[in-house]
């Protein structure tokens, strides 16, 4: 080999061994983290008064210097009261996003195409008032249509409109873990909440493992994640809990705004039925890795057990 075969041979080693280290920094990445939240169902108050949660949510967040995006169905915001809950996130400059007037699954509604699209519509003109406002959409539960038609439709709707989706990528049951709650609660309003606490941080931890390492599977890299979370009592009372939780574990709390920068928000995943998490979405599209994967990706069902057993 002559010295500049030599040399090439050495400079192209050197190539890969710095692209190999890049890579190997990516994979170690630290994890960031948003919180988006649903409905702003602020009607079935338990334990906290629905003024009581909003504040609790709205401090937490304050405190951890965290903006976060809620996702809005416009029907709980026609009253006065619901108008004034929301002027709080308003004012406290979170971001403030359209969940539908209604809140009908895209995959099981019987409605047409026409109808699903001014529901969207009917929570605009609710929201717009709102300065917060940005025009970022989250489809209720999460289903973006059981047929080519509906996928393709509301894709073509939102694009037309101005609309971004505003994708969950770690995604969870607290809903279902709320309803334990919330009936517990109404029985015995001095139950004990720890154990409730302790299933929630250990599902939510859970699922972020499963779905930070899902990205890096399929995207190798870690994504600007954001949890799905909802406006309920379990965040009320544990959100900052669980906030705390993912920075010990040394994952870094970032605004919604931020998280939504990322690619993976503008990715179409040709799925069907689509939806769920934008990274399982495209996992399913990956077809090695989406063979693997159960549908719908969480549901309240794959918790029961255990709770059963833990009588919660």
């Amino acid at each position: 080999m002559n010295r500049r075969d030599f040399t090439r041979t050495v400079g192209l080693g050197a190539v890969a061994i710095g692209l190999s280290r890049i890579n190997l920094r990516a994979q170690k990445s630290t994890p960031q983290f948003a919180i988006t939240m649903d409905d702003f169902s602020w009607g079935n108050a338990v334990k906290l008064t629905a003024s009581e949660r909003n504040q609790a949510i709205l401090q937490t967040l304050s405190a951890h210097s965290l903006k976060a995006a809620l996702f809005v169905i416009g029907r709980n915001i026609e009253s006065d009261e619901g108008k004034q809950l929301l002027s709080d996130w308003n004012k406290s400059g979170h971001l403030i996003g359209n969940h539908t007037y209604s809140h009908r699954s895209l995959n099981a509604t019987n409605a047409s195409l026409t109808e699903y699209t001014d529901d969207i519509l009917r929570a605009e003109a609710l929201l717009q008032g709102f300065s917060r406002f940005r025009k970022y959409f989250r489809f209720p539960l999460l289903k973006e249509g059981d047929t080519v038609e509906k996928r393709d439709g509301v894709r073509a709707f939102l694009a037309q409109h101005g609309y971004r989706v505003g994708h969950v990528t770690i995604d969870n049951s607290d809903w279902v873990i709320d309803q334990r709650l919330t009936a517990r609660l109404k029985k015995d309003p001095n139950a004990d909440l720890k154990p409730y606490r302790d299933f929630y941080l250990e599902h939510i931890w859970d699922r972020a493992g499963y779905y930070d390492s899902l990205s890096r599977r399929v995207l190798g890299r870690s994504v600007k994640h954001t949890i799905l979370m909802h406006y309920n009592l379990l965040n009320g009372l544990f959100l900052d809990d669980l906030i705390k939780m993912f920075k010990q574990q040394g994952w870094q709390a970032i605004d919604a705004e931020e998280a939504f920068t990322d690619s993976v928000f503008s990715a179409k995943p040709e799925v069907l039925p689509a939806g769920e998490s934008i990274v399982w979405a495209l996992a399913k599209a990956k077809g090695t890795i989406g063979k693997a994967l159960r549908y719908p990706a969480e549901d309240g069902d794959y918790e029961a057990a255990r709770m059963n057993k833990l009588g919660l």
